[in-house]
């Protein structure tokens, strides 16, 4: 019997049912969902690989930003959650430095580990991705080498759910699997993927989307240090009746890589004003005592919006804590309040909701979430803002009525509905 069917035949084994169970949750059609993609994964790399070699499945979950909206790049405080969409592999070593990769959708890839150094060429590629986890990992004393694999996702591009960061702990947790037993901790794999996205890839990012992929389940973020505080929070949203639900509004990121970089910058130009590099280290009631100083400093840069953006800052630190002791104390009404209460704060201070006056999808989502939910659940804008997705709590007997009018305004399957991924990567033994 090959190793192909051995696989496929141990996902109907109670224990494999299990771990997809606790990796997927436990909602109808899950098992079956789950059994018919894996089946597929390992499937396709027997056609397009077929190996002697052990095949492992290797998953990795994207993420949902909670609460702390654009305070990670300055050293604030986040509440994060993987969730149960993921990026799976069917992964297996290869004897030379080559690694190939089979990703659904995409062109196939095929690079040289013999060369890690960081290409002006490859920014924005898969291959820059895979070029700076393995440089780092090796920098830092762990083992890579060559591996084939086919990849598939859930975690879509432009969801609002972090497919980059799902995809970087995903290399990371594969060279981790094959070459290093599996031994890699959370934050470190968070810091390396980071800095391939940073460095090779070429988008500035804080850690929080790396943090929550690789972490796994809700967490407490405090990004002050250099090594950051992270602690999880026993919280089940399912349990309290309540889904989270995801909004893809429809809105393009192409053209607005500048309007994401200016909220960090300015942001960062107001700590100057006070010789400091990032807000974190900046006393609230400073702030407010110096704000017609930081107006007259700033003159030129729109100091107006770098105060705004900079008093969000601040009181979204405040509301993260908060947010944290309403779950620790079962409060879910002031934890509703809370996010509600950020959402607002990212649209009238941070303005992150829209960039251009024409184009307002994020607007329309929020109105009419808030019309649907207002005294039930929360609403606010998800992740970077300026186009893409909203963050919803709506109640479990509403669900069902809520994606139907979103879908009739944004579109068939415009709705992720979420639940809480309880760990960070998986890696599935499937030899029974």
């Amino acid at each position: 019997m090959s190793q192909y069917v051995h696989m496929i035949r141990a996902l109907k084994t109670p224990t494999a049912i299990k771990r997809l169970a606790e990796l997927y949750g436990s909602r109808e059609g899950m098992l079956v969902e789950q059994t018919a993609r894996y089946t597929r994964t390992i499937k396709r790399h027997e056609e397009l690989i077929g190996t002697e070699s052990p095949v492992l499945m290797v998953s990795a979950p994207g993420r949902t930003e909670i609460g702390g909206n654009h305070t990670d790049h300055n050293k604030g405080m986040v509440l994060a959650a993987a969730v149960n969409l993921d990026a799976l592999a069917a992964v297996s070593g290869r004897t030379d430095a080559t690694v190939r990769i089979f990703s659904e959708g995409y062109a196939p890839l095929d690079i040289s580990l013999e060369d890690l150094e960081a290409k002006k060429a490859e920014e924005g590629s898969s291959a820059a991705i895979i070029r700076g986890v393995a440089f780092k990992m090796k920098e830092l004393g762990y083992q890579i080498g060559g591996f084939d694999a086919v990849v598939t996702s859930t975690v879509r591009g432009g969801s609002g759910l972090s497919s980059s960061a799902a995809f970087e702990v995903l290399v990371c947790s594969m060279f981790d699997a094959l070459y290093n037993g599996w031994r890699m901790e959370a934050k470190e794999r968070a810091q390396i993927s980071r800095f391939a996205e940073n460095v090779y890839f070429g988008k500035p990012s804080g850690l929080m989307d790396q943090m929550a992929s690789s972490v796994g389940g809700l967490t407490f973020m405090d990004f002050k240090e250099e090594n950051p505080h992270i602690a999880g929070i026993n919280y089940n949203f399912a349990q309290k009746d309540m889904a989270l639900v995801v909004i893809n509004t429809g809105g393009g990121h192409d053209d607005l890589t500048h309007d994401y970089a200016a909220i960090p910058q300015e942001m960062r130009l107001v700590a100057e004003c006070f010789g400091e590099e990032t807000l974190r280290r900046v006393r609230p009631e400073q702030f407010m005592q110096s704000i017609p100083l930081i107006r007259e400093t700033l003159q030129g840069q729109n100091p107006e919006r770098c105060i705004l953006r900079a008093a969000h800052y601040f009181t979204e630190n405040k509301r993260v804590e908060a947010e944290v002791n309403a779950l620790k104390h079962d409060d879910l009404d002031s934890f509703l309040r809370l996010i509600i209460e950020s959402g607002r704060s990212s649209f009238t201070y941070l303005q992150n909701v829209f960039a251009k006056p024409e184009k307002q999808e994020l607007s329309l989502a929020l109105m009419l979430a808030e019309t649907k939910l207002q005294g039930a659940g929360a609403w606010r804008v998800h992740g970077g803002g300026f186009a893409g997705t909203t963050l919803n709590f709506v109640p479990q007997k509403d669900v069902n009525d809520f994606v139907h009018s979103m879908e009739a305004v944004f579109g068939e399957y415009c709705c992720n509905v979420l639940a809480i991924r309880p760990e960070g990567p998986a890696f599935l033994s499937l030899d029974e």
